[in-house]
């Protein structure tokens, strides 16, 4: 099982977002840092995004990481509920209505960890895999 102090420090990122409903591609490069925060851990991701042919774009995420119980929980930067991390084999489901997202993870601590995302619905039909690999 996963746990905070397994993920603390810095990170590069590569990140591929397969959108098959708009037919593009996107990669990400860039890196992600999860630190001490007041309630677990803040991780902040900041990288280029080439999506497509658009020009190339700066981008960043935030999110809390924080035990619960025997689990870790993922919280937005607002504090809402994101998905609890799943144990190995498993997934997590996110409804962000009218769409679907299921994550699964698969960890190679202490060096590395992929997350992939398959999104569908009625606006979205994508698979987003990112690799975090220990800067």
């Amino acid at each position: 099982m996963i746990r905070l102090d397994d993920l603390e420090g810095r990170w590069l990122l590569s990140r591929v977002i397969d959108d098959a409903r708009a037919g593009v591609t996107g990669r990400l490069v860039g890196e992600a840092e999860w630190r001490a925060g007041a309630n677990g851990l803040i991780q902040e991701e900041q990288g280029t995004l080439h999506y497509g042919a658009a020009a190339p774009m700066q981008a960043s995420r935030r999110y809390l990481w924080r035990q619960t119980g025997s689990c870790v929980e993922v919280l937005f930067e607002d504090g809402r509920h994101f998905h609890i991390v799943p144990d190995p084999g498993a997934e997590a489901v996110h409804l962000c209505d009218p769409d679907l997202y299921r994550v699964t993870y698969d960890f190679f601590l202490p060096q590395a960890f992929t997350q992939t995302w398959r999104v569908t619905g009625p606006r979205k039909d994508a698979r987003i895999t990112s690799k975090f690999r220990r800067a």
